[in-house]
């Protein structure tokens, strides 16, 4: 038998209610002052890759009163803090620490007391919204059961970080995670809005160095010598067909060639040229055959302009790789769901894949029995947003010297998002 229910409470049933959102949303309102407090001292006073002495001590004084258990020095200038609490997974939630070689140009009261660096993408907001997390995981121990792992990273913007962790024993001194969650502040969404994406989120990045040899003489006379500059120009223009005559159409692939040097004179043909290139991807496939076609370029370039073989080109690959960052189906599905529920459908979007790079992605990579996710919280503030109608490309980006977000608007969103993920990941 079929009962009609009154509209009322048909709506009551069908509407999405927010977990923990009145006493979580309460608490982190409460702190918020604290936070602020704290976020503006670590911004007014930023560090370089492996040189986060001050600002790791901040996090790791802060998880101690909280009850962590507590490690420094991991992976260089790194924080590991544990909380073991009962029977069940095992959750690590990450922020990075380090600042950008930026001169800061936003005018804010507490910019940069460091001459020459800036928190320039925000780790500022992530190293923040981690001492939020910890202090409302450890107030609400009693409705969690398992073992939460905190880390504080160091030298994500080098790229070297998250290897230097893992090569200290991340996953062997310590309890290695079940899942793995992690957020970064965005400068492409209106503040207090959550970005997701399924699938690869970050690319793959790989930094390459190309030497092109050739035999210097005097600009009158050319053809006594073999002009590298023209070699490397060559190579340049050739490289772009890697990805518009070699990439399939629907992958996606970038080779930028960032820096172009050579000569020193008006009239001097020199004896060598360098190039620096960038190259981005998401697939395996495609960052292999990419790597190896800037190798194979340069070498037929070189060989076309006469070059013989033991003065071809010399192509290198420098070590601030990073892998591209894969958000997992089952973790991704079930964190997008609750957010929705928790923020309401206008406070989460669906993203693209950017190419951008993060080395979150090596904790997945190191086991791939781990479930993990990075998503987005937007920061860009809201008057800024509307008067831009939402246009980035009229908005500062990330790494600008004036990327200032709405600090209060990602913290409290990343502490809350945070929190009821972790929540959800280790419920009894």
């Amino acid at each position: 038998m079929k009962i009609a229910l009154p509209l009322i409470a048909l709506a009551t049933m069908l509407s999405p209610a927010p977990a923990y959102a009145d006493p979580l949303q309460q608490a982190i309102a409460a702190d918020m002052p604290s936070l602020i407090a704290i976020y503006r001292d670590l911004h007014a006073n930023p560090e370089l890759g492996f040189k986060e002495t001050r600002s790791a001590g901040i996090m790791a004084a802060e998880a101690k009163k909280a009850g962590f258990e507590v490690t420094i020095g991991v992976g260089g200038t790194g924080v590991v803090a544990v909380m073991k609490n009962g029977p069940g997974p095992v959750l690590m939630l990450r922020a990075d620490m380090d600042a950008l070689p930026v001169t800061e140009a936003t005018g804010v009261p507490y910019a940069s007391r460091t001459k020459g660096v800036m928190h320039a993408c925000g780790h500022d907001t992530h190293m923040t919204s981690w001492i939020g997390i910890a202090r409302r995981m450890a107030a609400m121990k009693s409705s969690w059961s398992g073992t939460l792992v905190m880390i504080g990273q160091p030298a994500e913007e080098i790229g070297s970080g998250a290897r230097a962790m893992l090569k200290d024993g991340l996953f062997t001194r310590f309890p290695k995670p079940d899942v793995a969650i992690a957020f970064h502040d965005s400068a492409s969404l209106p503040a207090g809005t959550i970005g997701v994406v399924d699938g690869y989120i970050m690319a793959n990045v790989d930094s390459v160095d190309v030497l092109v040899k050739g035999v210097g003489g005097h600009g009158a006379y050319p053809h006594l010598a073999k002009d590298p500059i023209v070699i490397a120009s060559r190579i340049v223009t050739t490289l772009q067909t890697l990805i518009s005559r070699e990439t399939d159409p629907l992958a996606s692939g970038v080779v930028t060639v960032g820096s172009f040097q050579a000569g020193t004179k008006h009239n001097i043909i020199p004896p060598e040229a360098r190039l620096q290139i960038t190259v981005r991807s998401y697939e395996p496939e495609v960052r292999q055959h990419l790597l190896d076609g800037i190798d194979r370029i340069a070498k037929a370039e070189a060989m076309a302009a006469g070059m013989p073989d033991d003065a071809l080109p010399v192509v290198t690959r420098t070590d601030d790789n990073t892998p591209a960052t894969f958000n997992t189906h089952d973790i991704t599905g079930k964190l997008t769901g609750l957010f929705v529920t928790r923020f309401g459908q206008d406070r989460v979007r669906t993203t693209k894949p950017q190419m951008g790079g993060e080395d979150f992605s090596r904790y997945y990579l190191a086991d791939k029995s781990i479930q993990s996710m990075l998503f987005w919280v937007g920061g860009v503030p809201k008057d800024k947003w509307d008067a831009a109608k939402g246009d980035i490309t009229r908005l500062p980006s990330i790494h600008s010297p004036f990327w200032a977000p709405d600090a209060e608007a990602v913290i409290s969103t990343a502490v809350d998002a945070m929190t009821s993920a972790a929540m959800s990941v280790l419920k009894k």
